[in-house]
């Protein structure tokens, strides 16, 4: 069974920095793109940033610049460095992976969600 566990999240204060992290655990052939989602208060979700299994990165426009998407493969973590935090950076940040087991199966998972709130 695999999980993704989300952690990191928090106050900030507007221009402050954040970092979020995201293990997968339980068993995996491997696994493939990773991205974090955020929902914003009354919003849908929205992906900020993937980062592909070659580790290109894509963003949106609004974390461009701002925020990095990075992973380990050795420890089964997407990391989210958050900088020049926004107010509209506010939200439930989840993390999100395709992941290959040992039957050749992919699916997607999704952590539980961690708060953002960013101060003005």
């Amino acid at each position: 069974q695999v999980q993704l566990v989300e952690s990191g999240g928090g106050l900030v204060q507007a221009g402050g920095s954040l970092r979020l992290s995201c293990v997968v655990r339980g068993t995996a052939f491997s696994i493939n793109d990773m991205s974090w989602y955020r929902q914003p208060p009354g919003k849908e979700r929205e992906l900020v940033a993937t980062i592909y299994n070659d580790g290109s990165t894509a963003y949106v426009d609004s974390a461009m610049g701002r925020f990095t998407i990075s992973r380990d493969n050795d420890k089964n973590t997407v990391y989210l460095q958050m900088n020049s935090a926004k107010p509209e950076d506010t939200g439930v940040y989840y993390c999100y992976a395709q992941v290959q087991d040992y039957t050749s199966r992919i699916r997607d998972y999704w952590g539980q969600g961690t708060q953002v709130t960013v101060s003005s």
